[in-house]
């Protein structure tokens, strides 16, 4: 039993003391155990004092330090507020140099900005400026001298004049000299090109524009007027005397205008799906009235030729009335009245024939000119409520389609409408020459049973 107990003791303690002793080495005793439990004890005793004294030899440096990083953020606390104080002193110091150089300078600063002020202005006139397709890069000193903050030197200021002087020189002159020339296709080509001051630029026959952002002389997408165009070969051609020209006072710009106005083609195709309708409508009309006017006037050429040859009747609108009037020679004149109005009535249908269609289509081409404005104005008004009303080119679309409907309906029945009329007047015309022979048959006819 005093094994057993003192088995159970060793095992404690060694599960106490964290295996600081290995099992070889572990007490077999309890004394063995005690003295074993003392020597531990002064060992973590020294441990511990040792560790104690670390610490305070630690906390003093760290209050050491402490102390130092207190002293030094108040250095550095100062020092702002001296830099600071230099900084307003600096500030005060610059605002009485600024104005002490502003009363030295005296007319010579006023001067200096108004030459900032123009060399701003000329730099960009330069940058655009046709001439500058010739001589480029002519504008990069004007805009260095017009973003300068320091007095220019006087060769600055001559020089500045000078490009003035050499603009001016060279609007009033025609050049010709050797170019590169941007197709619309994007091939370059190098070829003559003629200048007429800073106005115009033209090259092959062909005006052509200066692309200031890009640097390129490039080929119109649309030429203005055939005439336009021509004179401009036929003035390139020329070596002497005077050739007649077209100039762009706004110097291209009017050029560039030009290549959005819109062409026959495009205007055609603004009008959409209801814009053809509308011109095949008057394609339409038109065929039925040069239809109805050519048979018309073949009718009344031989109606008038049958009034020349009453005595023998032919085929034609007269001449089967004249037939009734012969076969009912014997009747009554209230019979032979009948008679011919009945001739009468059946020769007007022929006359009369698809006439009436072109009425029809004259009416109907402006209301499909109506209904094209406002299919478009629809259109404009949805893309004012997808896109707003910040980009004008979103609208144009839409309304461009509503104008040139209503334009087309216009243009179309203001055609039919005369045609109509002449057709109209052509085929009464003729009802009124079968009326009046007529009324002469039945006229003679009652003469002669009069008698």
């Amino acid at each position: 039993m005093k094994k057993l107990i003192t088995s159970v003791l060793v095992a404690a303690t060694f599960s106490l003391t964290a295996g600081m002793v290995s099992a070889a080495d572990a007490p077999k005793t309890i004394d063995q155990l005690l003295q074993q439990v003392k020597v531990d004890r002064a060992n973590e005793g020294k441990t511990n004092a040792k560790r104690e004294q670390e610490f305070q030899a630690e906390r003093g440096d760290k209050a050491e330090l402490l102390k130092r990083e207190k002293n030094a953020l108040a250095a550095e606390k100062q020092r702002g507020k001296d830099l600071n104080q230099a900084f307003l002193d600096n500030e005060r110091k610059i605002a009485q140099l600024e104005e002490d150089l502003k009363t030295a300078q005296g007319d010579l600063g006023e001067m200096f900005g108004v030459v900032k002020g123009e060399a701003g202005d000329f730099a960009g006139k330069l940058a655009a400026s046709n001439i500058s397709a010739q001589y480029p890069g002519r504008d990069t000193f004007i805009a260095e001298l017009g973003a300068r903050k320091s007095l220019p030197k006087i060769e600055e200021l001559e020089q500045f004049w000078e490009a003035q002087l050499f603009e001016m020189v060279q609007s009033g002159k025609i050049v010709k000299f050797q170019g590169d020339v941007t197709a619309i296709d994007g091939n370059v080509e190098t070829t003559s090109i003629h200048r007429v001051g800073p106005f115009n630029l033209t090259a092959d026959g062909k005006y052509v524009v200066y692309k200031p952002e890009l640097g390129l002389i490039q080929q119109l997408s649309q030429q203005p007027e055939g005439y336009q165009v021509s004179a401009v070969g036929t003035w390139e051609d020329t070596t002497s005397g005077v050739a007649p020209f077209y100039i762009d006072p706004a110097r291209g710009v009017l050029l560039n205008i030009f290549t959005n106005k819109a062409s026959l083609e495009d205007r055609l195709e603004a009008g959409g799906t209801i814009g053809y309708i509308i011109l095949a409508l008057l394609a339409l009309g038109a065929l039925i009235a040069i239809e109805r006017l050519v048979t018309l006037t073949i009718i009344g050429g031989k109606v008038n030729s049958q009034r020349k040859n009453i005595e023998k009747p032919g085929n034609n609108a007269l001449g089967r009335i004249l037939k009734v009037y012969q076969s009912n020679k014997d009747v009554d004149v209230e019979t032979l009245e009948l008679k011919l109005d009945e001739a009468i009535l059946k020769e007007t249908p022929a006359l009369e024939a698809r006439i009436s269609i072109i009425k029809v289509i004259a009416a109907i081409a402006p209301m499909m000119g109506l209904l094209g404005t406002v299919t478009g104005m629809i259109a404009t008004f949805q893309s004012i409520q997808l896109f707003g009303t910040g980009d004008p080119k979103l609208m144009a679309g839409g309304i461009s389609m509503a104008l040139i409907t209503t334009v087309q309906g216009l243009i179309a029945a203001l055609p039919l409408m005369l045609l109509h009329a002449i057709v109209v007047a052509r085929s009464k015309s003729i009802v009124q020459v079968l009326e009046e022979q007529s009324a002469g048959i039945i006229a003679e006819h009652a003469e002669k049973r009069a008698d």
